[in-house]
């Protein structure tokens, strides 16, 4: 399977900055949810196309993509960077990698849950600040551990340079329970044990929320 990296940036022109504010709202939440949108325009060539890429906001109206068909030119953005994504990859190989996730797994009782979020609410409140980012380190690289044990790869090193929380986009309603998912990002060392299941699941993405900019795992060979 081909894959395309691609990287699309909004255009600079006087008609594209104008919408601005529409196409790259400040607040995160509706941030997220419009780039989503945005992206679609470059990726959805009829109604009944189902998504087939992964995206990440790189910097303020800069996007990567990788995916299975090229992004459409467009007039809200620049010329497009595009190059075949087809990596070849060795049993041992080490790569360097980052990773923006949304990380969760099943609970007993089937209950799905931020594996980050998860632990925090197990802490007092007000040690939940200062644990914050030893946690996200913590549980962030366990669950990439086990994200490895499918995907053909083994952790070696793995650290959380951010975490945040983010309410579902399009929710309307009162603070108290209001449906929120946390974003993790990653960074770190893996080794790969099985170039196939890895590069099958690098097309896939990792961890959910991937409409929102999660899931893109950016990789080069270890220096």
């Amino acid at each position: 399977m081909t894959l395309y990296l691609s990287r699309i940036r909004l255009s600079r022109s006087p008609s594209a900055q104008a919408l601005s504010g529409l196409l790259s709202p400040p607040a995160s939440g509706p941030r997220r949810s419009a780039h989503h949108k945005l992206l679609w325009a470059a990726f959805a060539d009829g109604p009944d196309r189902r998504r087939d890429f992964l995206w990440r906001e790189d910097h303020d109206g800069d996007f990567l993509t990788l995916s299975e068909r090229p992004p459409q030119p467009m007039d809200l953005f620049e010329p497009h960077q595009v190059k075949d994504f087809a990596p070849a990859l060795a049993s041992g190989a080490l790569l360097d990698f980052t990773l923006r996730a949304n990380a969760t797994r099943m609970k007993r009782g089937g209950k799905r849950v931020d594996v980050v979020m998860d632990a925090l609410y197990g802490l007092p409140k007000g040690a939940r600040a200062a644990e914050r980012m030893i946690v996200a380190g913590r549980e962030g690289k366990a669950w990439l551990e086990r994200q490895g044990e499918t995907a053909g790869f083994e952790v070696i090193r793995a650290e959380a340079d951010d975490y945040a929380t983010e309410v579902l986009p399009g929710y309307r309603g009162p603070r108290k329970g209001q449906p929120q998912f946390g974003i993790v990002d990653l960074s770190g060392r893996i080794e790969i044990g099985d170039p196939a299941a890895f590069l099958g699941q690098l097309a896939r993405g990792f961890g959910r929320a991937k409409a929102f900019g999660c899931g893109l795992m950016l990789i080069r060979r270890a220096s």
